[in-house]
């Protein structure tokens, strides 16, 4: 975070030294916003007062050094006339004189700051800023000798890098209302007036204007002052720059317009209140001696000013200039922008011309927040639309890219991942799942078992006893593609018999491999296939309630084993199951909409069936207790409560039959595989829940739906690449946008809606890349 300081100090060097006011806050990067400081109300405030004693012999150096060490150099500069200076001695000679008594008056300065009445305020800046803080350091007084001291050399500022001072008057008035402009623009006004070039090259100046990546320049050449005040009158302006002849005269600054014109800016009083009125930000006299300029500020509350504090030489402004102007337009902050160009005169100039760091100095209205290069800019109209025409443009490749089902295995990952995301909810109550382990089926007779899983003994048993109990339905997801033995009739008699319960057989995919019989005793009605569709990386995450049957199968059926359970459970409880008018199935009040080919993040789905998205409801969907449990009578206990009016489903869990299957839950917290009946109780309970309880079925949007839900997110990478410069702030926006749009995914899940993550994801991270390069290429 930024920060603004703001040292007032009210008083005279000659006799009673300056009453001292620090206050620290944070500062703002919003040029709209103001701080009142005149009322001294900096948000998050610390404040505290002192004091520096008299120093007649500091304002003694000051003077003499200005007076007699520096204007003895005699540099040709930007003032039009130069009062009388006898000069002795060579130019090496007072160029020696002149940085002695810089040093001098630097280590005067110094030993003042150090006085122990101002040691708090010392110590206490020290203690609130970090050198990694970007600061604003304003000087508020109206003392003409502290203005004209060069603050910057405090040795606050070599260890605050980041940091650079400005002036301000003790009293400001309160900014005044300011007409915004509009923020579609084609580029940066600029008014230029070059005044009498007698003896300076104002060209140069001209010439580095113009080559300042978009700006609107009108330029007045030596102009009369009724042309300035047109101007000032009839255009908006952000920016208002004088090159040529000026000086101060007492307190007050004249700049010179032509060779026989001067004028003073209380001259220009309305035409200057229209323009700061109208959007005026800044205004830079590249001139001699602009202090006088700079005082009027206040009165006339433009926001800010650059001036130079003494006579400048040529060669001094232009670089100044140079320096200030590529660091503004490539992003720095306009007072780093100024600190930037003034050590560049330090280390290339000060040779030549000692002190040339010394000259340009901010003078700052407090009531506003300096502007960026980016800021004044503004939006070109044609220019603002780059945004909307690249999320456009990514929005049409990345739904490409879905069509072509580039997209398909990052989305179904993702749509994994956001599944493990939701919280468990309780097992489903109305079921209960039998299984039968590994132990289980070593436990059995292998010739009595003829290879399945459950021997006809084991299962007679199984069912006498549950059905003692009073199940509602009994799912057998076990294959017996064998008769009964004859030894076992009365369970031939059950299965023949039992209308609650439903079977299995498998109905299979080619001719080669025609499925597995049905028990021969079940009659049809009550028959089911176990097939469960598989996506392309093996996972199951569909559900199918039925299918046209193949008379080429053994498995003769169109209902699947969870529809047909379900249906059974419902049907008890005078709920039927109905087409609607759209053709789509319908259960009590609730539509179970059929997939379609590229429902989702699916690219050309084969949807042959009735296929419905698997809402998974937890890995721990039911209680569950293995043969041996309940043959034993380990449970028998809890029996009554387990199976009266309750889904029983008997499946095997035994590895060795290997009927498991990869999930959305197969990675992340649970690595291993789901059992078969596991998977066909959670798409029963997906059926009962979302009839009797309401619990939502996944659900999409169509087409059109999801274009515009991916062209938004486009649409918000390519505002933050636009409007924001720093590469750390974009990667920060991008991370919470990012963050935002998984949140909002989940949420939506959470009530069955599959939203287009990955897709939005890319849309968003690609166009926020490409228009940040392209803005930073224009910006260059």
């Amino acid at each position: 975070m930024s920060k603004l300081v703001v040292l007032e100090l009210d008083g005279d060097f000659e006799q009673q030294g300056f009453r001292v006011t620090l206050e620290i806050g944070a500062d703002s990067d919003d040029s709209s916003n103001r701080y009142a400081l005149q009322q001294y109300s900096l948000p998050q405030t610390i404040k505290i007062k002192g004091n520096l004693p008299a120093n007649p012999e500091l304002a003694a150096c000051l003077e003499q050094h200005w007076q007699e060490k520096y204007r003895s150099l005699g540099a040709p500069g930007r003032r039009i006339k130069s009062k009388k200076i006898i000069n002795r001695g060579s130019i090496n000679q007072r160029i020696q004189e002149c940085r002695a008594s810089a040093y001098q008056l630097q280590f005067a300065l110094n030993s003042w700051l150090k006085s122990e009445s101002f040691r708090e305020i010392d110590c206490r800046l020290r203690e609130e800023l970090y050198p990694s803080e970007a600061i604003r350091f304003l000087i508020r007084t109206d003392d003409f000798n502290l203005q004209k001291l060069p603050w910057h050399l405090w040795d606050f500022f070599e260890r605050y890098r980041l940091a650079e001072v400005a002036l301000s008057p003790l009293e400001s008035k309160a900014g005044s209302d300011i007409r915004p402009r509009n923020s579609c623009k084609s580029g940066i006004k600029i008014l230029v007036i070059l005044g009498h070039k007698e003896g300076i090259n104002i060209d140069a100046d001209l010439c580095l204007l113009k080559n300042l990546p978009q700006i609107e320049p009108v330029v007045l050449v030596e102009p009369q002052a009724h042309e300035i005040s047109n101007q000032l009158w009839e255009q908006f302006w952000d920016i208002i720059f004088f090159a040529g002849h000026s000086e101060t005269e007492g307190e007050t600054g004249r700049i010179y317009i032509n060779p026989t014109d001067s004028i003073t800016i209380q001259e220009l009083w309305y035409g200057l209140r229209k323009a700061v009125e109208r959007g005026l930000k800044l205004a830079i006299f590249n001139s001699c001696d602009g202090l006088g300029l700079a005082r009027q500020l206040d009165d006339l509350q433009i926001p800010q000013m650059i001036v130079m504090r003494e006579l400048v030489p040529d060669q001094v402004a232009q670089e100044f200039l140079k320096h200030f102007l590529k660091a503004f337009a490539c992003g720095q902050s306009l007072y780093l922008a100024v600190r930037e160009a003034r050590q560049r005169l330090h280390d290339e100039l000060e040779r030549e011309f000692p002190c040339a760091s010394w000259l340009p100095v901010i003078f700052q209205h407090p009531a506003f927040i300096p502007p960026t290069w980016q800021q004044l800019k503004g939006i070109n109209r044609r220019q603002g639309q780059i945004p909307l025409i690249a999320s456009v443009a990514v929005t049409v490749l990345i739904i490409g890219m879905r069509s072509l089902g580039l997209c398909q295995g990052l989305e179904l990952q993702a749509f994994d991942w956001l599944m493990r995301s939701r919280p468990n909810e309780a097992p489903d109550p109305r079921l209960l799942v039998i299984t039968v382990t590994e132990k289980d089926v070593q436990n059995q007779n292998p010739q009595e078992r003829r290879g399945a899983s459950l021997s006809d003994r084991a299962l007679a048993q199984l069912l006498k006893k549950l059905q003692s109990y009073q199940p509602q339905v009994i799912g057998l997801d076990i294959y017996r593609d064998f008769p009964v033995a004859p030894k076992h009739p009365e369970l031939a008699t059950y299965l023949q018999q039992n209308q609650h319960l439903i079977a299995v057989c498998e109905v299979g995919e080619t001719d080669k491999h025609p499925g597995i019989r049905p028990p021969v005793e079940v009659p049809k009605d009550r028959l089911s296939f176990s097939d469960i569709p598989v996506d392309a990386d093996g996972k199951i995450r569909r559900q199918l309630l039925g299918m046209a049957s193949d008379p080429k199968s053994f498995c003769i059926t169109d209902t699947s084993f969870s529809f047909q359970v379900a249906q059974v459970y419902l049907a008890d409880k005078g709920i039927d199951y109905q087409r609607n008018l759209q053709g789509d199935l319908q259960i009590g009040n609730i539509v179970f909409n059929k997939l379609k080919p590229d429902t989702g993040g699916y690219h050309q789905l084969d949807t042959l069936g009735y296929q419905l998205l698997l809402n998974y409801r937890s890995r721990s969907i039911a209680r569950t207790i293995t043969l041996t449990e309940i043959l034993s009578g380990t449970v028998d206990a809890e029996l009554p409560n387990l199976v009266k009016g309750r889904i029983v489903l008997i499946g095997t869990t035994a590895p060795s039959f290997k009927d498991y299957f990869p999930t959305p839950y197969s990675t992340g917290q649970w690595q291993e595989k789901m059992p078969g009946v596991i998977i066909q109780a959670q798409m029963v309970s997906q059926i009962i829940s979302a009839v009797l309880d309401g619990r939502p079925l996944i659900w999409w949007w169509p087409a059109w739906g999801e274009t515009f839900w991916i062209w938004g997110w486009s649409l918000v990478g390519g505002l933050a690449g636009w409007y924001v410069r720093s590469h750390l702030s974009l990667g920060l926006i991008n991370s919470v946008a990012l963050g935002t749009l998984y949140g909002l995914c989940l949420v939506f899940l959470l009530n069955g809606g599959w939203l287009p993550l990955v897709p939005s994801a890319l849309a968003l991270i690609f166009t926020s890349g490409s228009v940040a390069i392209f803005a930073g290429f224009k910006a260059k």
